[in-house]
C-alpha cells in the first residue's frame, strides 16, 4: 500500500533524518570494501597456508648416538655381532640396502629374530646419517646408553673369580678411540675393568665401542666423580697404584709388582698424567724405547704394559 513505511524496502526517516534501513545505512557499512584479497598462503585453511606453517614448524631433533641420553648406536659387523653374542640390550638392528651377505650378517638375522629385535632396512644414506658417518658395513645397532659400572665394582669382580685385581684408569684420555682401544686390551689381557673420569674424559659412545669391537659389552667401565680419590680407595682397598710415565722409576720389562693387586693409569698422550694423579702412584712404570720416540698414545701405550703384565702373571719372562 502506497506510503505504508512499514513495507520491505521502505525508507522511515528518524527524528533526524538519517535512513536505518532499505539500500543504505547498515547495509551500506557491509557494502565497504575490505582492502585486497590475501595471498593463498595467508588464508587459514587454504593449503597454501598450511603447507607454510608445517614448513615454518621446527623439526624434531634426532639424537645423535655420541649425544643421545637414552641411546647410542654400534656401527660395524664385528662391533654388532660382539654385542649380539654378549647378550647387550640391542633394540633395534639397520641394515642397509643392497649389503653384502655374508657370515657375520646371517648370524645377526638369526640372532635378531631368535630374540625379536627389531630389524630394519634402510638407505645407505640414513645409515651414514644416523651413525654420524661412521664405517658401518652396512650394520649398525641400537642400544640404550651405556651404563657405567661402580668403582668399587671391578674389585668385586676380581674377587668373584679368585684373581688378584687388575684395573686400568685413564687420566685425561679425551679420544673415544683410545678408550675403545684400551677397552680392548683390557679384556684381552685379563684385566677386570676399566675407570675414567666422569668430566674430561671420553665416554663409551659409539666411537668407542666400535674401536673396543664389542669388547665393552664384556668388560664394566666404571666413572669416577674423583680419580685420586678413587685410586686412594683402591691403595686403601689393598691395590698398589702404579702410572705409566716417559720418565718412569722402574722399566716396565722388570716389573716386580704385576702379580698382585694392581691398578694401571694411562695418561694422555699430549699431556701424560696430571700432577696429582702422578703424585698418587705408588709407582711410576716406564715402557723402553728407542731415541726419537717419546711416547705412545694411550690405547697403545695400555696394551704394551698390559701384555707385560699378563706374561708376569702367567709366570712368562
Amino acid at each position: 500500500m502506497p506510503g505504508n513505511s512499514s513495507r520491505r524496502g521502505a525508507i522511515k526517516k528518524t527524528g533526524k533524518g538519517n535512513p536505518t534501513a532499505g539500500s543504505g545505512g547498515r547495509v551500506k557499512r557491509g557494502l565497504e570494501g575490505r582492502g585486497p584479497t590475501p595471498k593463498a598462503k595467508d588464508r587459514e585453511g587454504h593449503i597454501a597456508y598450511k603447507a607454510r606453517k608445517r614448513a615454518e614448524k621446527p623439526m624434531p631433533r634426532r639424537r645423535s648416538a655420541a649425544k643421545s641420553g637414552d641411546a647410542d648406536w654400534i656401527a660395524g659387523r664385528n662391533s654388532v655381532v660382539e654385542a649380539l653374542r654378549a647378550s647387550m640390550p640391542v633394540t633395534a638392528v639397520y641394515v642397509a640396502e643392497g649389503a653384502e651377505r655374508d657370515g657375520r650378517l646371517r648370524e645377526v638375522f638369526r640372532v635378531a629374530a631368535d630374540r625379536g629385535i627389531s630389524l630394519l632396512e634402510v638407505p645407505r644414506n640414513e645409515l651414514d646419517r644416523l651413525t654420524e658417518g661412521a664405517v658401518h658395513q652396512g650394520l649398525a645397532a641400537r642400544v640404550p646408553a651405556y651404563e657405567y659400572a661402580h668403582p668399587d665394582e671391578l674389585l668385586s669382580r676380581a674377587r668373584a673369580t679368585g684373581e688378584q685385581p687388575l684395573i686400568v684408569a685413564l687420566d685425561s684420555v679425551t679420544d673415544p678411540r683410545n678408550l675403545g682401544a684400551v677397552v680392548r686390551s683390557a679384556a684381552g689381557f685379563g684385566a677386570h675393568g676399566v675407570l675414567i673420569p666422569e668430566r674430561r674424559s671420553a665416554g663409551m659412545t659409539a666411537s668407542a665401542w666400535k674401536t673396543s669391537a664389542g669388547a665393552a659389552a664384556r668388560l664394566p667401565v666404571a666413572q669416577a666423580t674423583n680419580l685420586t680419590r678413587q685410586l686412594k680407595a683402591y691403595q686403601e682397598a689393598g691395590c698398589m697404584v702404579v702410572g705409566l710415565a716417559a720418565d718412569g722409576d722402574v722399566s716396565l720389562p722388570g716389573f716386580e709388582l704385576a702379580t698382585g693387586p694392581l691398578v694401571l693409569v694411562v695418561g694422555s698422550e699430549g699431556g701424560g698424567l696430571s700432577r696429582l694423579v702422578a703424585e698418587t702412584c705408588d709407582q711410576l712404570l716406564g715402557i723402553p724405547m728407542v731415541s726419537g720416540l717419546e711416547s705412545l698414545n694411550a690405547g697403545v701405550a695400555a696394551s704394551v704394559a698390559l701384555y707385560a703384565i699378563s706374561q708376569r702373571r702367567a709366570g712368562g719372562n
